[in-house]
């Protein structure tokens, strides 16, 4: 299964034209966590699934490939 919540991360983040340490800094995150969200190796907790949606003004369906 493919993992469209690590292909929208990044895909918002360049997007935004911003580098992963600054989303990190946004999010209160380290720089590695980032990294790991957009490699599909882990995925975030409600709480700071709900701070990208916000950052990027989206939904939370569609960072979860819920919804285009």
């Amino acid at each position: 299964m493919e993992n469209l919540f690590a292909e929208r991360l990044k895909e918002l983040r360049q997007e935004k034209q911003i580098g992963q340490v600054q989303l990190a800094k946004e999010l209160d995150v380290g720089k590695s966590i980032i990294s790991l969200w957009e490699r599909g190796e882990c995925e975030p907790t409600l709480s700071k699934l709900i701070l990208i949606a916000k950052y990027f003004h989206v939904s939370i369906d569609y960072l979860a490939g819920i919804e285009n």
